[in-house]
């Protein structure tokens, strides 16, 4: 399951590959719409099921904080802000959630889990950032805010357990999302006023690969996961990101970047840690089922109430013989 889940953030990874190749420029509102709205009416209609009385409003809350929201303000965050900010910033999430689901989900939180927290914004902090950044203060904040709208997305899906299917719940959080996006869309980029068969293909992989298989597997995972483990499967998007530039765009690699990566895998890898328990004690440590009490007290007594019989050397037969040879 958790395999499956990470697929989600490395399919997201190839989001800004593919926006920079394929997609029309200054479009990123539609882009988000394009991304959201499609993928969930398709899943609302191969699922065939809508949501019952208080998850029409739920399914408003979580797809505009997973999705609409979420979107919007990490668009902001992009054009305002270098990519590499924006995407430490929002490695944050994954301590974010682990302090929400403390409070809201009464979850505890282990030191193994700051720890890694902390591992995690460093190592993308090294992957991303350059040496002559320049911060800008609304960006900053819609990139907090990003992660935030986010994190408590992930930690209210987790809470509110749908009683549909997840690809249905899923279908239903991005039409929401798509539904908060559209008219933003519309009022401040507008539609282009052509698309080549490039854009089309870009579209359509976002919305079919993108959403459809991304957060079909991510909501999945969601479901059946501590929500903590899987929103740390979230700082494998830079991670992608970062070696398909390598690989496809021809950008350089160096030393401080690659041990930002491997800071970030170490991240990953402490944060699924779980403690061992410890072995049981008696029988059931050899393997051997324990034998009923009663049968153990009423063994005891037959061993003591069994008489012993004390074992005598066989009488010889002297005496019979005398007796046949003496006369009568």
């Amino acid at each position: 399951m958790l395999l499956a889940t990470s697929v989600a953030p490395a399919v997201w990874a190839t989001t800004y590959l593919v926006t920079s190749e394929l997609l029309p420029p200054d479009r990123p509102f539609l882009a988000g719409a394009i991304r959201a709205l499609p993928a969930g009416l398709l899943l609302v209609a191969v699922t065939r099921q809508l949501p019952h009385g208080a998850w029409w409003w739920r399914s408003l809350v979580l797809g505009s904080l997973n999705i609409g929201g979420f979107f919007a303000l990490l668009f902001v965050a992009a054009y305002r802000l270098p990519g590499g900010v924006a995407s430490a910033v929002g490695a944050l999430q994954p301590l974010i959630v682990a302090l929400l689901a403390v409070v809201v989900l009464g979850q505890r939180l282990t030191a193994r889990t700051l720890v890694a927290a902390v591992l995690g914004v460093v190592g993308v902090s090294l992957l991303v950032l350059r040496g002559e950044t320049h911060l800008d203060a609304v960006g900053v904040v819609a990139a907090a805010g990003a992660a935030v709208s986010m994190s408590v997305g992930v930690i209210l899906a987790k809470r509110w357990v749908s009683p549909a299917s997840s690809l249905a719940t899923t279908g239903w959080q991005l039409t929401a999302g798509g539904l908060v996006l559209l008219p933003l869309a519309l009022v401040v980029e507008g539609l282009p006023s052509h698309l080549t068969s490039e854009n089309v293909a870009g579209y359509a992989y976002l919305a079919l690969v993108g959403s459809v298989l991304g957060y079909a597997l991510w909501f999945r995972g969601l479901r059946a996961l501590p929500p903590t483990d899987v929103t740390f499967l979230g700082l494998l998007n830079p991670v992608v990101a970062t070696v398909l530039g390598w690989a496809v765009l021809d950008q350089r690699l160096t030393a401080l970047q690659l041990l930002g990566g491997g800071i970030v895998l170490a991240s990953l890898v402490l944060a699924q840690l779980r403690p061992r328990k410890a072995a049981p004690e008696g029988p059931e440590a050899s393997g051997r089922p324990e034998e009923p009490r009663a049968a153990q007290a009423s063994g005891a007594q037959g061993v003591a109430q069994r008489p012993q019989v004390a074992e005598t050397p066989e009488e010889p037969d002297l005496t019979r013989r005398r007796d046949r040879a003496s006369p009568s």
